[in-house]
């Protein structure tokens, strides 16, 4: 098996387009650490240009894909469009003493090919993961099948975050149902700029300084 770092943290969602991206951007600066989305599906407008342009010293702490596609769709689908296969087990892994933030793409069971999914590669780096949640019609049945995916495969959890607006009705029982807390929260942030990431870093430093005790350094 492909030896993977020590201080990795990855970063996966309940759905697509609820937020990973900033809430990556919050933690990777909460973490001093360095950032990597390992497949990228749609070049105009790339998540490490993006977290670059968030975080501080961005250029030095942000890392290239290992696989990037040009068609904005699913991995499978961007893939297969260049008649490329992903094959996540032979990803080379940026090369940091910092804590490495490990940005996945979509949700938790999209497709990376045509015949695994995102927690297929979760399962194979085994690293710690922050599930994000946020507050939609639906959303309690995505996060809370996102978690029984995760703890089906034995995918170590080391977080569930929301990202956006708070809706107590719907925390109160995904908490309860899961046995799962919200861990921390990442407001919806109109315009994103360094400086409320900065903010969100600051008050996302109880759960840097929880992932370190438990999960990073190992």
């Amino acid at each position: 098996m492909q030896l993977l770092p020590r201080n990795a943290i990855a970063i996966a969602g309940i759905h697509t387009g609820i937020g990973k991206t900033i809430v990556s951007a919050a933690i990777t600066e909460a973490l001093d650490a360095h950032y990597w989305k390992p497949v990228q599906a749609g070049l105009e407008e790339r998540d490490r240009d993006t977290v670059s342009n968030l975080i501080t010293n961005g250029t030095q702490r942000v890392h290239a894909e290992a696989v990037a596609l040009s068609m904005p769709a699913s991995p499978h689908t961007a893939a297969a469009a260049q008649g490329i296969t992903i094959d996540y087990t032979t990803f080379p892994w940026p090369q940091t003493t910092h804590p490495l933030v490990v940005e996945t793409a979509g949700g938790i069971l999209s497709p990376i090919s045509d015949t695994q999914t995102m927690a297929d590669m979760l399962a194979w780096w085994q690293v710690p993961i922050i599930l994000v949640t946020q507050h939609y019609l639906g959303s309690i049945n995505h996060t809370v099948a996102a978690i029984e995916v995760m703890r089906a495969r034995r995918l170590p959890i080391a977080a569930l975050v929301l990202s956006g607006n708070n809706n107590p009705s719907s925390e109160k029982f995904i908490e309860e149902y899961t046995g799962l807390k919200i861990a921390a929260r990442v407001p919806w942030l109109a315009v994103p700029h360094n400086t409320n990431i900065i903010e969100c870093a600051t008050a996302l430093q109880p759960l840097a300084k929880y992932l370190k005790d438990n999960y990073l350094n190992r």
